[in-house]
């Protein structure tokens, strides 16, 4: 057995050994992780023991958004083989289901996710995995933003939902690891601007650093305001509310142009208001994101050919032996933190 990072229960983290599977099937890889980022549900099950249904009743190893090295393929896996760097998608769906034959596997619902009760997470040295499901990186990315790449990929989802025309104009709503990588994957989509609104200001300040992005204050300037004059009061073409607040969900009609895009990003810990006369009122469509699926190939390729650069993102990275320290951090919500990652020693 080896060392992970265990949450016992709500509020209560652990190094310790425990039982894992790791028995490789045909179709699978063994793969020895190098970086593990923290994720917002990772620290909410921390913190809460619990995401709406899904409720730790019992020991789980956390983290989901890794990358590493490929030690072991099954006897039927031909695109992999040890040594190559990977990077992992965290939801494996059931290929046979009805969602996944229609291509929408994230909303499969017998999807077995890295982290979600009762699965287990890869913040361990070695995790086993479906071949179908890794990503080669290439020569030129990182481990850490390999680890980037599962963050990443919901922007990417978002920004496919979006169906962006080049030359838009996006507004993201929510500074926050999702709402950046929602910007820059609109950005890659064709945006030729999106406008980023938060309260934090050091938030703020680290995605304005990108080109082609905007970003406005709310506690000075009302969102709407601000698109308004930026628009000459036409509104965005399309807005991506990435927040989850219930004050930016019953704005979203005024920040978008007539005829214009909603994509629901964020996800509100409890039912929220909808302004669906004003939705009406512009003939808004109004798209959703849960996860991702099929754009794990778009990302890496995005990052791997410089078109999109996820490294000033990453605000810390502690080592293994500090990962709950690094848990921590990231339930403390300082503004001034994106991504914290944690790297795994060397096998």
């Amino acid at each position: 057995m080896a060392k992970s990072l265990v949450l016992e229960r709500k509020g209560q983290l652990s190094l310790r050994e425990i039982a894992l599977d790791t028995d490789l099937g045909p179709d699978d890889v063994r793969i020895a992780i190098r970086t593990v980022g923290v994720c917002g549900s990772d620290v909410h099950y921390y913190t809460h023991g619990k995401i709406g249904p899904f409720v730790v009743n019992e020991p789980m190893v956390l983290g989901h958004e890794a990358s590493g090295v490929v030690t072991e393929v099954g006897a039927q896996v031909r695109h992999l083989k040890p040594g190559d760097r990977v990077c992992m998608e965290p939801g494996i769906p059931d290929p046979t289901s009805r969602a996944a034959k229609m291509g929408i596997y994230n909303v499969d619902p017998a999807v077995r996710f890295w982290a979600t009760p009762p699965v287990h997470g890869c913040l361990t040295p070695h995790v086993v995995h479906p071949a179908a499901y890794t990503y080669l990186l290439p020569d030129n990315v990182s481990f850490a933003e390999g680890a980037m790449v599962e963050p990443f990929a919901i922007g990417m989802q978002a920004a496919l939902r979006a169906r962006i025309q080049p030359g838009d104009i996006g507004m993201v709503t929510g500074a926050g690891p999702i709402g950046m990588m929602t910007a820059l994957a609109a950005l890659a989509g064709g945006c030729a601007k999106v406008y980023v609104a938060d309260l934090a200001q050091p938030k703020l300040d680290i995605i304005a650093a990108y080109p082609g992005i905007e970003t406005i204050n709310i506690r000075q300037t009302p969102p709407a305001e601000a698109i308004a004059d930026a628009t000459a009061g036409w509104g965005a073409d399309v807005v991506f509310e990435c927040s989850g607040a219930a004050p930016a969900v019953l704005g979203l009609p005024q920040l978008a142009r007539p005829g214009g895009t909603i994509v629901l990003v964020g996800m509100p810990v409890d039912p929220v208001p909808v302004d669906i006369v004003g939705l009406q009122a512009r003939e808004l469509r109004v798209e959703t994101v849960f996860r991702y699926a099929n754009v794990y190939d778009r990302a890496i390729a995005l990052i791997g050919a410089g078109k999109v650069d996820l490294m000033p993102l990453i605000s810390l990275t502690m080592p293994f032996a500090d990962s709950i320290a690094a848990f921590d951090r990231a339930a403390e919500g300082r503004e001034t933190d994106v991504k914290i990652q944690i790297e795994m020693p060397d096998a």
